[in-house]
C-alpha cells in the first residue's frame, strides 16, 4: 500500500467511527503543524538514557529488592500458551516489552488498581494481571483500534489467559477519550504503564495526567524513552530521579512517588 494509499485508507476507516472523530481531528492537526513531534530531542534522550541505564536484573534485585527470576519462568505454561496464540494470530500487532518489570512492579506495589494505554497483543496486560489477580486487582486498558488491520479489535489481548479476563477492564478509544472513562471508575493507581502515542508532545500530556494520579509509593513506568525527549523534559521539569532499565536495546523509565 502507498502512502497516499494508507492515509486515505485510515482517513475513511476513521468516518465510519463517529466516536473516533476527536482522535481524527488531533491526528489532522498533528501531521499538519507537529509532524517533527516524535523524535524530538531524540539524540539527547539517547545519551541521557545509556548514561543511566541499568539491566532487569538490577533494578528489580537491587531497587525493588526483591528475588529476580524472568517472567516467561515464573510461569512458563501460560508464556508458552501466549506464543502459540500469537503465533497464530493474521494481524500484526506490537511485540512485548519488559515483561518482568512489569509483573515485579505490580508485585512491589501490592498492586489493587493499575492502568496501561497501548495493549495490541497483550503481553504487558499479561504481565500485570499476573501479579493483579492474586489480591482481585483490576488492570484498566486503553487501547486506540488498528483501524486498517481487518479483525485486529479480535486480536487486541489475544495472548491474556482466560482466567484473568475477570480483573481485565478495557477501553476502545484514543486515551484522550479512554481516560477519563477509566478515571471515573478509579481516581488513584499502584501502578500506571504508558505505552501509547510516542510523540514528544503526546507524552507530555499523558506523562502529567498520568503521573498525577499515581499513589505515594507507587510507580509510572513508561516504554520506549529513549524515542523523544519527553521522559527527560519531565523527570527534569519535576526533579524526579528516575530508573532506566535497558532492555533488548531500548529503554523504558520508572519512577517510585515520593
Amino acid at each position: 500500500m502507498s502512502k497516499i494509499s494508507e492515509i486515505a485508507s485510515t482517513f475513511f476507516a476513521y468516518l465510519k467511527r463517529p466516536d473516533l472523530y476527536p482522535e481524527l481531528r488531533r491526528k489532522i492537526w498533528k501531521n499538519i503543524f507537529n509532524r517533527s513531534s516524535a523524535l524530538r530531542g531524540k539524540e539527547d534522550a539517547e545519551k541521557w538514557c545509556a548514561s543511566l541505564a541499568i539491566s532487569e536484573k538490577d533494578f528489580i534485585e537491587n531497587v525493588l529488592k526483591t528475588s529476580f527470576i524472568p517472567f516467561e519462568k515464573l510461569f512458563p505454561q501460560e508464556f508458552a500458551d501466549a506464543l502459540q496464540v500469537q503465533a497464530k494470530a493474521p494481524v500484526k500487532l506490537g511485540g512485548a516489552g519488559s515483561l518482568s518489570v512489569i509483573y515485579y512492579i505490580n508485585e512491589f506495589t501490592n498492586a489493587q488498581k493499575t492502568v496501561e494505554t497501548g495493549v495490541a497483543y497483550g503481553w504487558s496486560s499479561f504481565a500485570a494481571l499476573a501479579s493483579l489477580v492474586h489480591r482481585n486487582g483490576t488492570l484498566y486498558s486503553s487501547d486506540m483500534p488498528y483501524l486498517l488491520q481487518n479483525q485486529s479489535e479480535d486480536f487486541v489481548g489475544c495472548v491474556i489467559p482466560q482466567k484473568y479476563r475477570n480483573n481485565w477492564d478495557l477501553y476502545r478509544y484514543a486515551d484522550k477519550e479512554s481516560l477519563p472513562k477509566i478515571f471515573g471508575k478509579a481516581n488513584s493507581f499502584d501502578v500506571v504503564h504508558y505505552d501509547s502515542d510516542k510523540s514528544y508532545n503526546g507524552r507530555i500530556w499523558a506523562y502529567n495526567l498520568l503521573f498525577s494520579k499515581v499513589r505515594k509509593g507507587g510507580i509510572f513506568m513508561s516504554d520506549d524513552i529513549g524515542d523523544n525527549a519527553a521522559f527527560k523534559d519531565f523527570c527534569e521539569s519535576k526533579n524526579l530521579q528516575p530508573y532506566i532499565v535497558e532492555f533488548d536495546g531500548k529503554y523504558a523509565g520508572l519512577i517510585i512517588k515520593d
